[in-house]
């Protein structure tokens, strides 16, 4: 199946740069392009592309907020979103992931990486730049509370297992190829993390491992 792709960014070089590199992978095509915030909201909503590629900063309406509009977690029918940025700041990246983006990336991270988040956007999975992961949970762990919240039910030895591979930011595709099940169980696996830990996407499993001293940045 193609990837259809909306690009979000003010930079009408980078925009244009952005777009070749995914138009020349086979399985993606780029459906649209918006110049800031507001034209990107509006194309996303008629045009509901597979994953938005959203800048954090552009005129009229920010990368957070269009995420936050698109894939909050208040939408009903959330829009996958990768984010990329200049700008390596926690608080883009704290805002970005907790608006409900799917993906945070820097725009040096290269074609690969960037291929990569939006084929992982696209399947539900999150992937983030490596070069800030290890921060990231770290500023998450101090904003933690002194005691990490319970599970609601215990987790199985197998949801332990996908728990430490979630939390160093593995895809279900790899999830399943370490621990030889198939991509539906690793699926059913993640979901009934979500639900046990309360959490909303993949970032907060992560962080929970980090809190509960499962899994430590490196």
């Amino acid at each position: 199946m193609t990837i259809r792709v909306l690009v979000a960014d003010d930079q009408d070089l980078v925009r244009t740069g952005l777009v070749m590199i995914l138009n020349a992978q086979p399985d993606l095509e780029v459906v649209g392009e918006a110049p800031d915030g507001l034209t990107a909201l509006d194309l996303a909503t008629r045009l509901r592309p597979d994953v938005l590629l959203c800048d954090i900063r552009m005129p009229g309406l920010d990368g957070v907020e269009v995420t936050r509009r698109l894939a909050g977690p208040d939408v009903q029918d959330p829009l996958a979103v990768v984010v990329i940025t200049t700008f390596d700041l926690d608080e883009y990246v704290l805002g970005a992931l907790r608006a409900g983006a799917r993906g945070f990336l820097l725009k040096d991270a290269g074609p690969q990486l960037l291929v990569q988040a939006i084929h992982a956007a696209a399947n539900g999975d999150a992937l983030i730049a490596p070069n800030i992961t290890s921060r990231l949970l770290a500023t998450f762990a101090a904003q933690s509370p002194a005691v990490p919240i319970q599970p609601l039910d215990p987790l199985t030895d197998r949801e332990e297992e996908v728990l430490a591979l979630v939390a160093r930011g593995r895809t279900n595709a790899e999830i399943a190829t370490d621990l030889y099940v198939g991509l539906s169980t690793v699926k059913s696996h993640v979901a009934a993390l979500m639900t046990k830990l309360n959490a909303r996407n993949r970032v907060e499993i992560a962080i929970w491992a980090h809190d509960t001293k499962r899994v430590r940045p490196s």
